[in-house]
């Protein structure tokens, strides 16, 4: 599995890269639309919907993406922010609150929640600022991510959410966030000068803890549907969603951390 895993991420990451610093901003917005779109299938897969229905779900997410592509960023972010707060609640009071988040209306609306802001955050985030602001979130996501896994394989013993996903512990959750507090001091001087190395470590911290609710909250639907992974379209990794669900929760956050911090292009 760890073979598989590091092969599809050989393959990915450098598509990953050359398309943010690559693509022109239409281009851009078009392949992580494409992403999205996938997910959004994915997502509608775990409320056991038909292939009519999630298809129907997709085009409709579509829909809102082209609808929402010049609308200004606070009237996308401040929701998720709001939905984010409400989605760590049930994350912690797992399981209480299922009768509400696991309705299908409910959870479609969470599925737009979801992936729409983290579209709208990425291609602003790339606009405003630079393309290299984007792969430095992407990069501290997979730093945190490898940084829980091997951390939670060595020392983990204190589970951190048992009941949503069992493999995770506090350990892991401590090697991660030492892991991304180093790798955001080295790379501030460069990418952020303006901002205090202090804040900005602050602000990649914050986003980080965040981006573990991102993927507890997704790992709920996927005990609630009966499922290991949301797909199977990336060897070792699972779907789209399985690959996605921290960054869907990480980027508006850290979009609307950085607007605070005053940073610009």
């Amino acid at each position: 599995m760890l073979k598989q895993r590091l092969l599809t991420a050989a393959l990915l990451i450098p598509l990953v890269v050359l398309g943010v610093l690559l693509l022109p901003d239409t281009y851009f917005a078009l392949a992580v639309g494409l992403v999205v779109a996938l997910a959004a299938w994915e997502w509608a897969g775990l409320l056991k919907w038909s292939a009519p229905l999630r298809a129907a779900y997709v085009v409709f997410l579509c829909a809102i993406l082209v609808g929402v592509y010049h609308a200004p960023i606070l009237w996308i972010v401040a929701p998720a922010l709001l939905g984010w707060a409400l989605a760590a609640a049930w994350v912690i009071g797992f399981p209480f609150g299922k009768s509400v988040w696991s309705a299908p209306a409910v959870a479609a609306l969470l599925g737009l929640l979801v992936l729409v802001p983290s579209w709208v955050a990425l291609l602003a985030m790339r606009d405003m600022m630079t393309p290299y602001m984007v792969l430095f979130l992407l990069s501290f996501i997979w730093l945190g991510d490898s940084a829980a896994y091997f951390a939670g394989r060595r020392w983990g013993k204190t589970k951190l959410a048992a009941r949503i996903s069992p493999g995770k512990t506090w350990e892991g959750v401590y090697g991660a966030v030492v892991a991304v507090v180093i790798y955001a001091l080295a790379v501030q001087p460069w990418l952020a000068p303006h901002s205090p190395p202090w804040m900005f470590a602050l602000l990649c911290l914050l986003t980080l803890l965040v981006s573990v609710i991102g993927d507890l909250f997704k790992s709920m639907f996927k005990r609630h549907a009966g499922v290991k992974d949301s797909g199977h379209l990336l060897p070792g990794h699972g779907g789209i969603l399985d690959r996605i669900d921290s960054l869907t929760a990480a980027a508006p956050v850290f979009l609307a951390g950085l607007l605070l911090l005053g940073q610009r292009a």
